[in-house]
């Protein structure tokens, strides 16, 4: 049901029976507006556009067009100035809202959008040996509520953690393992376990620098494919990942691919002989470059001067190679904005390098992350550590809950829903190139824009539905022509424009807010009317309101990353 769709063909009629033969080219639909102020229409059409085809003023356009408008099923319209304006018939507008809603409600705002094409999605990239940490929480979020949002809509998508799993400090971890480290101390600490070598052989390679020397030989040992090595250094990706996947499982967040930087390494060849033979690769102060000048960026390095390939060269062979292999009609780079640049530089290589589907590449940028007022900083000792950030929001979840619900069931579960959910909320609330700036008290507050708030709204459709019962009376629509329930349902007609309008910028948070305008426009409705009250027929249609909107909220917290808990 395309609410806009009916009216603007409503107006094409309108001017056909007006202006017999006269075709203005315009797309009705796209010029429809909705008024600041519902008072004047649930929609309007300004005529000015008409004008010069038209040859004649906007108001007598609007009147003209009001004489000749006859959709009184859908809709009445009033001519004021240069606006033909509409308003639905409420009681039409709420049934056939509400039977549309209930056709399918699990899959309302959803679609056969992307059928057939494949989106794959870079995001979460974890570094090996080092602990997940807040800076990563927005990457991992986003991520995960564009591939639930591409998959709502019909796309086959392919997600990828493309791990930091290359460089020298590897060659370092192993040599501070066999000089000091013990298997199960690894094994039972971990992330941190590595991480205390890690600092250890730093330290001691302040007194004896040729520890550095011992670390690029086991470096040179993994590149070379040394078995011993490679056991160590996958081993310490098993370890690494495990760690991770606490967290991940905690966030509700999965994975098609963790093929990392060292996946590419036998694959870089192509780039460079590709390059090559296109004539690309030029001369830098000794190292291989592609030149950017022409388009207002400084040189890609392929090869450095030592003859070693950086990560510019692996990102270039992971597009080819997913290209290759999934053939995606979109690949997204979910990365903080700071790699803009190189992002840009990697997509005009491979634009250069005469593929066409560099058009399908794209960096889904995103902003800094900082903690109650404080950037973060690892040396400063302000780094907060995903795994306790979620530990400690579902404790905080929980003592709230035990103070306002102590009689709530399953309070640890429910704890860990809102908790986890106000985390995500947090993440996911405003466009992503904004900055976050964490505070424990807004994020588990249940008043205004909050996951909690939001959590609260749908547990109380979940309340009204457990007392109504079941309901036999057919609806009354009638009962739900109030202002209020207008507005909620002109937000649920909307919902389905919110999801695409996601998919089609890659901002989840216009998710995040339709479901919170819902959440505040039915607790508004809540407040104004008693829903058990007045007769069946009418008790049916409120509850049925209330149905609808409990399916949509859940559907747009899925959709951000969120669990809805029946109770609160």
């Amino acid at each position: 049901m395309e609410i806009k769709q009916l009216i603007a063909e409503a107006i094409k009629e309108a001017i056909d029976k007006a202006y017999p033969g006269v075709d203005t080219g315009l797309d009705y639909e796209a010029l429809l507006e909705v008024p600041p102020d519902s008072k004047m229409g649930d929609f309007a059409f300004p005529c000015f556009r008409l004008s010069k085809s038209l040859r004649m003023g906007p108001p007598m356009i609007a009147g003209k067009l009001c004489e000749n408008f006859d959709k009184p099923a859908l809709c009445s319209a009033q001519a004021v100035g240069g606006y033909l304006n509409f308003f639905l018939n409420r009681e039409n507008f709420a049934r056939d809202t509400l039977q549309a809603v209930m056709a399918a409600p699990e899959k309302w705002g959803g679609g056969k959008d992307g059928e057939g094409k494949t989106v794959c999605l870079d995001y979460s990239s974890i570094n090996i040996a080092k602990r997940f940490h807040i800076g990563h929480l927005s990457t991992t979020m986003i991520g995960n509520s564009l591939r639930r949002i591409y998959d709502f809509l019909g796309w086959k998508t392919v997600s990828i953690n493309h791990l930091g799993d290359w460089g020298t400090q590897f060659g370092k971890m192993i040599c501070a393992y066999k000089k000091w480290g013990v298997k199960e101390e690894v094994e039972k600490g971990g992330v941190d376990e590595m991480t205390r070598l890690y600092v250890k052989f730093h330290e001691e390679a302040k007194e004896n620098p040729a520890l550095e020397d011992e670390g690029r030989a086991w470096f040179k040992k993994i590149e070379d494919g040394d078995e011993e090595a490679l056991e160590v250094f996958n081993w310490f990706k098993e370890v690494t990942l495990r760690d991770a996947m606490k967290v991940y499982d905690t966030l509700g967040v999965s994975f098609d691919s963790y093929a990392g930087e060292s996946f590419y390494m036998d694959k870089m060849g192509r780039v460079i002989d590709e390059l090559n033979e296109k004539g690309l690769l030029v001369d830098s102060d000794g190292a291989k470059v592609v030149d950017l000048e022409a388009y207002k960026m400084p040189p890609i390095i392929i090869i450095k001067s030592d003859g070693a390939t950086i990560y510019a060269t692996r990102d270039l062979a992971a597009m080819l190679y997913r290209k290759d292999t999934y053939n995606f009609d979109k690949c997204l780079y979910v990365v903080a904005y700071q790699q803009d640049l190189h992002f840009r530089q990697c997509f005009k290589t491979i634009e250069l390098m005469g593929h066409e589907w560099y058009k399908d590449l794209e960096h889904v940028s995103f902003g800094m992350v900082s903690y109650e007022g404080q950037t973060l900083s690892t040396r400063e000792g302000r780094v907060v550590y995903l795994e306790d950030l979620l530990n400690r929001a579902q404790e905080k979840a929980l003592d709230i809950i035990k103070d306002k619900s102590p009689n709530l069931e399953n309070k640890e579960d429910v704890a860990r829903q809102v908790g986890i959910g106000a985390v995500v909320y947090s993440t996911l609330q405003n466009n992503r190139i904004k900055d976050i700036d964490f505070w424990w008290d807004r994020a588990l507050n249940f008043e205004g824009d909050t996951g909690p708030y939001v959590q609260y709204t749908y547990a109380r459709c979940c309340s009204v539905m457990r007392k109504a019962g079941d309901m036999t009376a057919a609806p009354d629509y009638s009962a739900l022509c109030d202002d209020e329930a207008q507005y909620i349902l002109r937000l649920l007609t909307r919902f389905p424009e919110d999801v695409r309008a996601a998919c089609k910028t890659n901002e989840p948070f216009m998710i995040t807010r339709a479901v919170t305008d819902i959440a505040k426009a039915y607790n508004k409705f809540y407040y104004e009317h008693r829903i058990l009250d007045g007769e069946e027929g009418e008790k049916a249609a409120r509850v049925l309101l209330t149905d609808a909107v409990r399916h949509v909220i859940k559907t747009g917290l899925f959709l951000i990353g969120m669990e809805a808990p029946e109770r609160m």
